[in-house]
């Protein structure tokens, strides 16, 4: 049963993938930008180390967690060689310290004390981690990231931390009823990354704008994402096994 069970998500992927692929080209030329401008990020929460090993060798380059138990389990099997490894969720810091050596982005800073103590431990490791910071861009009150108003300042103090190299921008917006309210926070999310690149502050980059999911990466990037995490659309619908730790979910759907 789990040899047909692997197989079949297999299959699925390389149905969907080919669909995806020709889904982002399409809308990178609407955007009058390239399919290669856009980075697919396969968001490989619950699925099985096969399945993501599959995946790499049929193309996927880049992938990322949810969760910290789940990535160290996965992480010894998994073909490391052909594929980036980042982490995508809600990020505590007494587990900051698993992920040193095993990913090259955070994408989910969303507070001094988070990079206080990636910082912390990148300087006791002599390495250096690069993050994305995590934008509240609809002001909710479940969800994390820095409010866009607070933006500006947060950036400018952690780009003074040492081992840290701020990358871009992330963004998971509410869910929205009509196409049109979406869309006006992924441009308002793309006008934030434009104006803070204008700035040239030492240490940030803004070389990825991360937003947009499996349902609405199209629009996404549209409206200028660089990155998208997209999960359920490649893979399937999740399974999810009994937990291992805290939910540390909000990176990709």
């Amino acid at each position: 049963m789990m040899e047909r069970s692997l197989s079949e998500r297999m299959a699925q992927f390389d149905e969907n993938y080919p669909l995806i692929l020709e889904e982002i080209a399409r809308a990178a030329r609407l955007s009058g930008r390239k399919p290669e401008d856009i980075t697919l990020l396969a968001a490989t929460k619950t699925v099985p180390l096969e399945v993501i090993n599959h995946a790499i060798s049929r193309g996927l380059s880049c992938l990322g967690e949810n969760r910290v138990q789940e990535l160290l389990d996965k992480y010894p099997g998994l073909d490391k060689d052909r594929c980036d490894v980042q982490f995508i969720g809600r990020l505590q810091t007494n587990k900051v310290k698993y992920l040193l050596g095993k990913v090259s982005c955070i994408q989910s800073v969303d507070s001094m004390k988070l990079a206080q103590e990636i910082s912390r431990l990148c300087q006791r490791e002599g390495t250096e981690m690069k993050i994305l910071v995590e934008v509240n861009i609809g002001r909710e009150e479940s969800k994390g990231g820095v409010l866009p108003e607070e933006l500006l300042p947060f950036l400018e103090k952690v780009s003074k931390l040492p081992g840290l190299r701020v990358d871009g921008l992330m963004t998971i917006p509410p869910v929205c009823a009509q196409k049109e309210e979406l869309c006006r926070y992924f441009s308002e999310m793309r006008q934030y990354y434009v104006d803070i690149a204008a700035k040239r502050l030492d240490n940030v980059s803004m070389n990825c704008l991360s937003m947009g999911m499996s349902s609405d990466f199209s629009e996404a990037i549209q409206c200028g994402a660089t990155m998208v995490r997209v999960g359920s659309a490649l893979f399937g619908a999740r399974q999810y096994p009994a937990a291992k730790e805290e939910n540390l979910d909000l990176g990709g759907r």
